[in-house]
């Protein structure tokens, strides 16, 4: 566009149902849009707030949306309003935003929300000369805002929106579904007792079919794909008894709420629970979620998309893409990225569309890859027994071992790996102690039922070491392998477990027994591990920081204090960046920049002006080895001295508790859906001429395999951690959120 006017104001609400994140979202559109001088609205009550104006229309600074983060719902509010939905009430919007200079509008809402954002930019230039003609607006006003600017971002906990791999609300959803779940798992294996739980997706089956795989439910129904058989219900009784005679204590039956059969007609949860009565004569009781999975304070992974998607709209709105074309604002293969809204809008009901149609496999082909993918292992991982192998099948022996320290996630790999392996037909092999343990024949058969209950448990059932064989070792594990004849080794582990694996496969050439297939699958709460942007273990390692930074920000606001907390990580500053951004610090201290006294003296100079007008929250984060002097003590002591009066100073070391606990929804998952591809590599290769061995991983939010003779290639020479770290790209975010004045980047 010609001429265009530059954007000097911008307005965020929430509308439509509520979904944890939106407050990080509403927070970063307000800190970003003072980083660039904007002024910055909230509109209270969504579309009702809009119509209305007057202080439901009010300026924000960076100190109204300080402690936010945490809160789940929406501290703006959200509403529905009838008057919006008339040209009445929309030309009375258009009157309020005019008077005060605002022309570009962040909606955080569902598709039905971002459609009549829509609706009211389209109306906009008519609306202005309405009110220019009945005298409410003047014309000059209206030449200095021609148009209305809109950038959308998707909160919805049903992750059924196109133009995002993942919607705000989504993540935390997971999580609350996951804990009840969880805890219905032990009175139900106590009583033998089967469940029926009902979650919400009235057109989506997302948060069904991943409760599912990430809590090891018996059976999932979903409105996508309804069961394949003319009775769903004798299907279901028949494998719901099946698994009771091979020892099951407990079924668990997950149902969305707009499940349906092949025929279209609702499956509701009392269908189900009268199902397993009269077939298998068992107490079943149903249990409804509801509005629980809306609520609560938001998971790290929530805080961090609405974080970097309220960054990005208002970047979206400053640099003009939204001038033509309204968007959403999205995250897509790992990466924040702008779609045309109406498109998005489109799309997304199409599904629904092709639902009412009885079209399912075009239904499941619109939901993409991952969930065709996650739905085809999800109906193995419920089977009862593995299938039977025909004769004709070539059968191997395939072995499973941890190497490095304990994460979170790691049985649920386990699990995975084991039943899938099982029902190809094949033998499966559980190694004690990493490959110290398989060095010293500690080599076991697992079958079906025996890992059964490991998809939701915390620590390492296999056990782990950090073992790295050299030497005389080397020749003991071929040994091992070579009598216990195994075809192919899955290796789920860190740093320590890459190494070992890469050792074997360095001497594939001169030890016949090492020539075996390696798959390397990424275990570590430090995520330092070349060819992966992700590892199981770091997201459950971010929640346990975030839920003690989020219970040490209370106590700090209580009594004015400035907390210095130092987290995990080893050489690389991933959990100290993602837990600032995600809790709302002022300053992380990485191991990848380093710390310098001139940056000290900076952040005791913010400390001390920001607590001398007012300020009762100081929040600094420090991974382990940012540096060798600067320790957490002396930051301690520095940051208490120059404090003096003004404010106290404590230190809080979190410790191996990072390390532990049940795993979480997005680890189970991610666990699951690498655990599935590294068999089907192993199958791939273990009998070739020259099989290959590689590292699996997670790069731009696809599943790819990066060849295992490359790890030393792809790592620093002396720090542990990769040369190519994606996340550092979100360095300057965390800078902006932090409220504080550009600071520059530290070291290298």
């Amino acid at each position: 566009m010609t001429d265009r006017q530059p954007v000097r104001s911008v307005a965020v609400l929430t509308s439509g149902g509520d979904a944890s994140g939106m407050n990080a979202a509403v927070r970063a559109v307000v800190r970003t849009a003072l980083h660039h001088a904007l002024d910055v609205y909230a509109v209270r009550e969504g579309y009702k707030g809009l119509v209305t104006g007057g202080d439901l229309i009010a300026p924000l600074t960076s100190r109204d949306v300080g402690g936010i983060l945490q809160r789940g719902g929406s501290i703006i509010g959200s509403a529905r309003s009838d008057e919006f939905r008339t040209r009445d009430g929309r030309r009375r919007a258009a009157a309020n935003l005019l008077e005060r200079g605002i022309d570009a509008l962040v909606v955080i809402g569902g598709d039905g929300s971002l459609t009549g954002a829509d609706t009211f930019r389209r109306e906009w230039p008519q609306l202005s000369a309405d009110l220019v003609d009945a005298g409410r607006i003047d014309q000059q006003v209206v030449d200095r805002h021609p148009q209305l600017r809109l950038a959308g971002l998707v909160g919805s906990i049903d992750n059924d929106m196109f133009g995002t791999d993942m919607t705000i609300g989504a993540d935390t959803a997971l999580h609350r579904i996951a804990d009840a779940i969880d805890a219905i798992h032990s009175t139900a294996a106590s009583h033998q007792r089967s469940f029926v739980i009902e979650v919400m997706g009235r057109h989506c089956g997302y948060l069904a079919l991943m409760s599912a795989l990430a809590t090891g439910a018996n059976w999932v129904l979903i409105p996508e794909n309804p069961p394949d058989v003319e009775d769903w219900r004798e299907s279901l009784a028949s494998s719901l008894e099946a698994g009771r005679r091979m020892g099951r204590r407990q079924n668990l039956v997950i149902v969305a709420e707009g499940a349906l059969d092949r025929d279209g007609e609702p499956i509701t949860s009392d269908m189900v629970k009268q199902v397993l009565e009269s077939h298998l004569g068992e107490d079943t009781r149903v249990t409804v979620l509801g509005h629980v999975q809306r609520g609560g304070s938001p998971s790290p992974f929530d805080r961090y998309l609405g974080t970097v998607l309220g960054f990005a709209a208002v970047e979206c709105l400053v640099a003009g893409e939204a001038d033509d074309e309204p968007q959403v604002i999205g995250i897509r293969e790992q990466k924040v990225v702008s779609s045309p809204l109406v498109e998005c809008v489109e799309r997304t009901r199409q599904v629904a569309d092709v639902i009412a149609a009885r079209n399912y496999e075009e239904a499941m082909r619109l939901r993409g890859r991952s969930f065709m993918e996650s739905f085809r292992t999800l109906r193995t991982l419920t089977r009862s027994k593995a299938h039977t192998p025909t004769p004709e099948s070539r059968h191997l022996r395939l072995a499973v071992l941890h190497g490095g320290g304990p994460a979170p996630g790691m049985n649920t790999a386990v699990r995975v790996a084991v039943r899938l392996g099982l029902d190809h037909g094949h033998t499966m092999l559980g190694v004690r102690n990493g490959f110290a343990g398989l060095r010293d024949g500690a080599v076991r058969e697992l079958d079906w039922m025996s890992v059964s209950e490991w998809v939701w448990r915390g620590g390492a059932e296999l056990g782990v070491s950090r073992f790295i064989p050299q030497g005389d070792d080397l020749d003991g594990l071929a040994s091992q392998i070579a009598d216990h004849r195994i075809d192919g080794l899955l290796m789920v582990g860190g740093w320590a477990g890459y190494a070992a694996a890469h050792a074997l496969h360095a001497l594939r050439e001169s030890k016949p027994a090492l020539g075996l297939p390696i798959v390397c699958l990424p275990a570590t709460i430090n995520n330092d591990l070349p060819g992966s942007d992700l590892s199981i273990g770091s997201d459950t390692a971010l929640g346990s920081i975030v839920g003690d930074v989020d219970k040490i920000k209370q106590s700090a606001v209580a009594a004015g204090r400035c907390f210095v907390v130092e987290v995990m990580g080893h050489d690389c500053g991933y959990l100290a960046l993602m837990g600032g951004l995600a809790s709302g610090a002022e300053r992380v201290y990485l191991p990848e920049e380093g710390i310098t006294l001139d940056g000290l003296r900076a952040d005791v100079h913010s400390l001390t002006q920001g607590f001398a007008t007012g300020k009762r929250l100081g929040l600094v984060i420090r991974s382990e080895h940012a540096d060798d002097i600067y320790t957490t003590g002396f930051i301690h002591a520095l940051f208490e001295k120059e404090g003096g009066n003004l404010f106290d100073v404590r230190e809080a070391i979190l410790g191996h508790v990072q390390q532990g606990g049940d795993p979480s929804p997005f680890d189970r998952i991610l666990a699951t859906r690498l655990a599935a591809r590294c068999v089907e590599f192993l199958l791939e290769q273990a009998g070739q001429p020259d099989p290959s061995s590689a590292m699996i991983g997670l790069e731009s939010a696809r599943i790819g395999f990066t060849d295992l003779s490359r790890f030393p290639d792809l790592i620093e020479s002396g720090p542990q951690r990769p040369i190519e770290q994606s996340w550092l790209s979100l360095r300057p975010i965390a800078r902006v959120m932090s409220g504080q004045p550009p600071h520059p980047v530290d070291g290298p």
